[in-house]
């Protein structure tokens, strides 16, 4: 049986970032690749029903006991385009505190003083990265949990769920649950797999909106511009300086939403800010939208009509309304952490998974920890160990039923 860590090893070897201006599904062919290894892999296991489907979806069934509830898991297999997952060269560090050396040649260290997690992951052995691109524990390590544990129940005679298998591409960019066949799924309910640090259980999330600005002016040469020339780039930064600057990521954690400018391009005639834009809490999400579009309405009419165009779009809610119906299935999880050892850590994802989407398609699915840290980065890490605790819970979760 192969194990979990060298399962992920062979995943990251796969360059699967998704593309957020591709309009096919999956945004990048390449994540059909893994996709393709994935159904391999599991026929050869022994799962007959394991299956690509035609937008990259693959899914998979590991029979169990009729009278417990189906389970499913789902992990995603697309990496962030934050940076790149090319040529990704994983190595395992034996642990024992200090800086990391990533890249001799160019001098990358990972350090304790920048990522203070380290110290909690003395004695452990950690897969890192060269330092140059990411590592893709987000969320190969929760694919290979996922493989690893189907394996364990295939090869196992104690008793147990049936499970039902989803890997999704485009998580990364917002598409994941697009195309997510959950009447075929035919799971009772579900976890992703796709936390942080060990014992993260969550079932919170935030409430989620795209907003794009963009901003029209007149052009005239500098020298005759007196009442004529109206900066479209200039009006864009007034636009963001209406925007509360306590409300910015790096001045929120917990359950504090924001504002982030995500991207700013700008000339005279023509410029465009966009945004996304997070709270946990409804009725302070729907005032933050409020507030973009007062900000508009105000620079319209100083302006003139037209200046400002202003388009927000949700991309999907907080899940907690559909988990509270069936808090049961976040207790299971709990059990299953105190079980194999882990101290369960209930707390708000600062983001989305494809579960948050899910929940509110009637598959009810909170997130589970796969041990992964600093993700969508060059100093993204996992210890072996952690992601073993993982496919432990995995499966108690699956013999608990």
């Amino acid at each position: 049986m192969q194990t979990v860590s060298q399962r992920f090893l062979r995943y990251v070897a796969f360059d699967t970032q998704s593309k957020e201006d591709s309009p096919t599904c999956p945004s990048t062919d390449k994540q059909r690749l893994l996709g393709q290894a994935l159904v391999e892999e599991m026929a050869a296991m022994g799962i007959r029903d394991a299956r690509m489907d035609e937008h990259g979806y693959v899914y998979g069934t590991v029979p169990g006991d009729p009278a417990m509830p189906t389970i499913g898991l789902i992990a995603h297999m697309d990496t962030a385009p934050d940076a790149s997952g090319a040529n990704v060269r994983p190595r395992v560090v034996d642990y024992q505190g200090g800086d990391i050396c990533l890249n001799e040649e160019r001098q990358i260290y990972m350090r304790p003083v920048d990522f203070p997690s380290l110290d909690q992951d003395r004695g452990k052995h950690l897969i890192v990265t060269d330092g140059t691109t990411l590592l893709g524990a987000d969320d190969k390590a929760g694919v290979a949990a996922v493989m690893t544990a189907a394996q364990f129940l295939l090869q196992s005679s104690r008793p147990h769920a049936t499970l039902k298998i989803g890997f999704t591409p485009d998580e990364e960019i917002g598409r994941g649950a697009d195309r997510f066949d959950v009447a075929g799924f035919g799971a009772d309910y579900a976890y992703t797999v796709d936390g942080g640090p060990v014992g993260e259980l969550e079932y919170e999330n935030f409430n989620a909106a795209a907003a794009k600005a963009d901003f029209h002016g007149v052009s005239i040469h500098p020298g005759s511009a007196k009442d004529k020339l109206v900066n479209a780039s200039l009006i864009a930064m007034e636009f963001h300086a209406l925007l509360p600057v306590h409300q910015r990521p790096e001045s929120t954690d917990g359950y504090a939403g924001f504002f982030h400018l995500t991207g700013m391009e700008g000339q005279v005639e023509q410029a465009t800010l966009r945004y996304i834009v997070r709270d946990h809490d409804m009725d302070k999400f729907r005032e933050k939208k409020a507030l973009l579009e007062k900000a508009a309405a105000f620079l319209n009419d100083k302006y003139g009509p037209g200046t400002v165009d202003l388009k927000i779009a949700d991309s999907y809610y907080n899940m907690k309304e559909k988990i509270l119906p069936c808090i049961h299935i976040v207790e299971k999880a709990k059990a299953a952490m105190e079980a194999v050892g882990v101290a369960p850590k209930v707390c708000p994802i600062r983001g989305g998974t494809d579960g948050a989407r899910l929940s509110f398609m009637g598959l009810p699915c909170p997130n589970l920890f796969t041990g992964g840290q600093n993700f969508h980065g060059r100093f993204e890490y996992i210890p072996v160990e952690d992601l073993e605790l993982c496919v432990q819970t995995l499966v108690k979760i699956l013999e608990q039923g």
